[in-house]
């Protein structure tokens, strides 16, 4: 049995949430979530305490979000230290007009 984590919103499981909202030109939209997508799999997701990466973009092109979890603060952390992921954090940026990061837990979940 393997202890493989998965993309989960649970107010119980401690892990950290990375929500990024990035402001794009409409015509850059579809550019900015393949390059999250393309770092998270050549990149991120090789990184310890890397969960999983979950990328939206809305309806009207001017947003992509990347909703990320990791299993601990420190691990978050240490991207910030891996030369690879700046890399790609700075290509990211450069197609955005601006980026609006911020760590969250799950305070409460509510379904139907």
């Amino acid at each position: 049995m393997t202890n493989k984590k998965t993309a989960t919103i649970d107010a119980t499981n401690a892990v950290v949430t990375l929500i990024n909202v990035y402001e794009v030109e409409p015509e850059r939209q579809a550019e900015l979530a393949q390059l999250l997508a393309d770092a998270t799999e050549k990149v991120m997701r090789r990184l310890p305490g890397f969960i999983s990466v979950s990328i939206h973009c809305s309806f009207d092109g001017t947003r992509v979000v990347n909703y990320a979890q990791w299993t601990s603060k420190e691990d978050f952390d240490r991207l910030f230290k891996d030369p690879q992921a700046q890399s790609q954090i700075k290509r990211f940026a450069a197609v955005a007009k601006s980026v609006s990061p911020a760590l969250y837990q799950v305070s409460s979940v509510h379904t139907h």
